[in-house]
């Protein structure tokens, strides 16, 4: 009976993985409102009855593929970051993992684009803070606590940079393929010259 129902187990989430997977190839060339839940079954050779089995709506299964999107974008900046020596570079290497991954056309479509309308700005944006903004202020609260940069109120400061990020990730998101690399050069450089006027003073030798 066990090994039935890991069997079983394995198979919904093999057809899980699978409709999100196809969903996310949908969303991100067709956008929300071109994409159906009869196309992503028949993408994986499933019945309608087997996305609902998983996923309640197109809402639904739009939810899991943004959250996945974004759990992964805050992993990798994350980890980008935890390479730096110290909490000016790895605010730094943070943000270069971002406006990298808001480069991709996948993540920029989905997140970006599609996600406002598909979940409407309220949601988006109060999942947008969910999952980008505590890794923000960690940031900040480094810098500061490390001398790097002035010790402005917290909340404020955190909600400024957080404005600049989406900035650049709309603007990432809309670029061209061909103009992307100049567009994150260019936030890079405005982001980390705005981070160093917040220097806590002259002698600390931080530079963007």
């Amino acid at each position: 009976m066990s090994t039935g129902r890991s069997r079983r187990d394995q198979f919904s989430a093999e057809t899980r993985a699978a409709l999100m997977e196809a969903a996310t190839r949908r969303f991100a060339t067709l956008g929300f409102a071109g994409t159906s839940l009869e196309d992503i079954a028949a993408d994986i050779r499933a019945t309608r009855g087997a996305v609902y089995h998983h996923f309640s709506s197109k809402k639904a299964l739009f939810e899991a593929v943004f959250a996945k999107l974004e759990t992964e974008a805050v992993h990798r900046s994350r980890a980008a970051g935890d390479l730096g020596t110290d909490p000016w570079q790895r605010a730094l290497l943070g943000l270069d993992a971002f406006l990298l991954t808001c480069s991709d056309p996948v993540h920029g479509r989905i997140v970006w684009q599609e996600a406002p309308i598909a979940l409407g700005w309220a949601q988006w944006e109060e999942w947008e803070n969910e999952f980008a903004f505590g890794l923000i202020q960690e940031h900040v609260v480094a810098l500061m606590a490390g001398g790097h940069i002035e010790r402005l109120p917290l909340d404020t400061t955190a909600r400024i940079a957080f404005a600049m990020l989406g900035a650049a990730g709309q603007a990432l998101a809309a670029a061209k393929e061909p103009d992307k690399a100049r567009v994150r050069d260019e936030y890079r450089m405005v982001i980390g010259r705005m981070l160093a006027g917040l220097v806590a003073t002259p002698s600390t030798g931080v530079t963007a």
